[in-house]
């Protein structure tokens, strides 16, 4: 929808006219490699989408924050002075989890209407979350400003993100998501170390090739998945393996060549796995990182296919319906690459396509993988584009 029909939307929701409307974006992201190392301190390599999560805002004068949205019927009505009392909510746990954070943090929440739409495909791995607790933190600390509360920070709009899913939601993720979906920048990745959040813009100039982002239509939730599992896995893999390499604060502190020396002797299977996959998976985001930029772009794309490969012998978080559809993809004499990306249990793969081979390309994928699985994949026409954003016409 258009900015203008959304604000058609809102009234036609809310009531009033649009002389006090205010809108705000945020993007859902695309990890390109570094996949579930974010929260092992390890340095990520994600872009923002012109897949996103756009608030039609309007203060009210209340102590409510009234949400609702586009795609769905529900009407949840927050009272401010009660914010934890949500987090049970089948929809608007998200933004009642970043209001309440933020109040925690010292924000002065105020009273408004919000109308939510997004584009971001739900339980794609594209981060429909982030990109609402960021839009809905955007919203809420631009008002807080205006009251004289804090006012926006977008890195700590992005850690009130994370923080808000940990505590509120009960998602133990990382912050990558919501710092791309925060700080993305057009047509660039941003090299993200996630244990200090130093980051860098990395132009991404791929030259013949362009990135295709397809959907394996399996939905997922990070809540009921394995993820936690996984990562307690890699907290226990930690603390053993600061028993031989005590400086280590984090596994990304740990060079493949040490844990090719001392990983065995104190960590043995599963926890092995995944602490190995980890490791190599830090080393490909900056060996990706140099290769683009040196124009390396087969390169680049051969560390997506051992990234994807990692992620299903050692991290096994892929699944059939990912595998599937990055094997028939990497098939396609045109495609250099192809991995899943996000937290896996589902979603999506990206692959790297000759642009005049992409419809060709897509054709092909499709076919195959309904063959497959019986299914049908979902295709992407997306760009990179700029993160949280308030939009003024």
């Amino acid at each position: 929808m258009t900015t203008n029909e959304l604000k058609k939307r809102f009234i036609e929701v809310y009531g009033g006219d649009d002389r006090q409307l205010r809108v705000f974006s945020a993007a859902g992201r695309v990890n390109l490699i570094g996949e579930h190392i974010d929260y092992c301190g390890g340095k990520v390599f994600p872009a923002a989408l012109n897949l996103r999560t756009t608030v039609v805002a309007r203060k009210n004068g209340t102590d409510k924050i009234n949400l609702a949205a586009t795609t769905i019927g529900d009407r949840v009505s927050l009272a401010i002075d009660n914010l934890d009392a949500y987090r049970d909510l089948k929809w608007g746990d998200y933004q009642a989890g970043v209001a309440f954070t933020m109040q925690q943090d010292g924000y002065e929440i105020v009273g408004c209407d919000l109308l939510y739409d997004t584009t971001v495909p739900f339980g794609s791995g594209l981060s429909s979350s982030a990109s609402i607790e960021v839009a809905t933190a955007m919203t809420l600390a631009t008002f807080s400003a205006e009251a004289g509360g804090k006012g926006v920070d977008l890195v700590q709009l992005a850690v009130l993100g994370q923080r808000s899913e940990n505590t509120y939601n009960g998602v133990n993720c990382g912050i990558m998501d919501q710092f791309a979906s925060s700080l993305g920048k057009k047509d660039n990745a941003i090299l993200l170390n996630c244990k200090t959040l130093e980051y860098e813009y990395i132009p991404l100039e791929l030259g013949k090739y362009s990135l295709v982002i397809a959907n394996c239509n399996k939905p997922r939730s990070l809540q009921d998945s394995k993820y936690n599992e996984r990562r307690a896995e890699t907290e226990e893999a930690l603390e053993k393996l600061k028993t031989v390499i005590p400086s280590a604060d984090c596994l990304a502190d740990i060079s493949p060549a040490q844990f090719n020396e001392l990983g065995k002797k104190v960590l043995s299977g599963k926890v092995y796995d995944r602490a190995k996959h980890v490791i190599e998976e830090c080393a490909r985001v900056l060996e990706s990182a140099e290769a683009l930029k040196k124009g390396e772009i087969e390169k680049f794309g051969e560390y997506l296919n051992q990234s994807h490969y990692s992620l299903r012998d050692l991290y096994e978080v892929t699944g059939d319906y990912l595998d599937a559809l990055s094997a028939r993809s990497r098939e396609f004499d045109g495609c250099i690459g192809s991995r899943m990306t996000g937290a896996g249990f589902g979603g999506c793969t990206v692959s790297l396509v000759l642009k005049d081979k992409v419809d060709e390309f897509i054709k092909y994928v499709d076919e195959k993988y309904y063959s497959d699985m019986g299914v049908r994949a979902a295709f992407y026409k997306t760009s990179i584009e700029n993160g949280a954003q308030e939009i003024k016409e």
